[in-house]
């Protein structure tokens, strides 16, 4: 079974539901040999990956997929990136902060022509704001500058990247008409981004992409008492917001519930019930290891899930919590 496409908003271009977050290409989640991360991003495409979303920020992400790029001989992928705030450390990630300090004027057109020479393309399909707070639609210069730069063909549309589960923030730039898409933290513990942000970007035509839609990891089952995170892996403290037993029970309550009834694995069905809402456009996982590539393709092209066992999973087991709390305020 092939990887369902869908229209991506009003760019209209085919895109497939499940794409390849390359953040762990930039070492997040450890690091890893370049030959085996540029061959992780080809296994992707080979396999009917024609979406990729990467960023400034992530390192050394965009380069690597710039590699591949120049060795991938079949249809161009959807390359979508984001541009870098200036604002320090973690700055704007957890609480506002002014537009003029995290894109000054002049720097989105400056990283966005980083992102073009590291990518090694003339043009990005999407470029996203990597992070947004709705204070900045007060002024318009940022916006101008991006529109400049979608006219002069250096992008083809326009998005931003909610900082965290903050769903709501992004609601009147939706409405604007002014963006082409939302990315957005979506898994079966907060499906929240079900109750406003999904159908109100369905109703505006703009494409939402799901992101941290394995918790991290998390979702996978992986994640144990004693699993030891190494030094340069941002989760080291992502999981230990609370203690880890509270989430390891939330996680065997899922796995007895619906595995293997209705997926092979944990993986599998948080990629089915991050996919079954029509107002998905794209869903984002690391893919970085081609062993969890496959898996995820696996899941993503499989049956979906049953209405009433997807209403079941959203009603009865969100979990509402911001781990990204460890590393903006404590």
């Amino acid at each position: 079974m092939s990887i369902p496409t869908n229209p991506f908003g009003k760019l209209n271009t085919p895109v497939s539901r499940l794409g390849f977050g390359a953040m762990g290409l930039g070492g997040s989640f450890g690091e890893h040999d370049e030959r085996a991360l540029v061959d992780s991003v080809l296994h992707s495409l080979e396999k009917g990956i024609t979406f990729i979303d990467t960023a400034r920020n992530y390192g050394e992400s965009e380069r690597i997929v710039g590699l591949a790029l120049k060795e991938w001989k079949g249809e161009r992928p959807f390359i979508a990136s984001k541009i870098q705030s200036k604002g320090p450390g973690n700055l704007g990630w957890g609480q506002p902060i002014p537009v003029e300090t995290a894109f000054p004027q002049g720097w989105l057109r400056e990283s966005t022509e980083q992102s073009l020479r590291q990518l090694g393309v003339e043009t990005i399909d999407l470029m996203q704001l990597h992070q947004y707070w709705p204070q900045w639609d007060r002024v318009d210069y940022w916006m101008e500058e991006l529109l400049r730069l979608k006219e002069e063909g250096k992008i083809r549309g326009i998005g931003v990247s909610v900082p965290d589960q903050r769903h709501d923030i992004v609601l009147s730039l939706v409405q604007s008409g002014r963006i082409d898409s939302v990315q957005t933290v979506f898994h079966i513990f907060d499906p929240l981004a079900l109750d406003c942000l999904i159908p109100i970007c369905q109703e505006n035509n703009v494409a939402v992409i799901a992101r941290c839609i394995l918790d991290e990891g998390g979702l996978t089952g992986f994640l144990q008492e004693d699993t030891v995170f190494g030094p340069d892996d941002f989760r080291k403290s992502y999981f230990d917001y609370l203690p880890r037993s509270i989430y390891i029970e939330r996680v065997n309550r899922l796995s007895e519930a619906f595995v293997p009834k209705h997926a092979s694995s944990l993986a599998e069905l948080a990629i089915k019930f991050v996919l079954h809402h029509p107002g998905v456009t794209a869903a984002i996982s690391s893919m970085h290891v081609p062993k969890y590539a496959d898996e995820n393709i696996a899941a993503a092209s499989g049956e979906r899930l049953p209405e009433e066992v997807f209403e079941e999973i959203r009603r009865h087991y969100r979990w509402v919590r911001n781990f990204y709390e460890t590393k903006y305020w404590v």
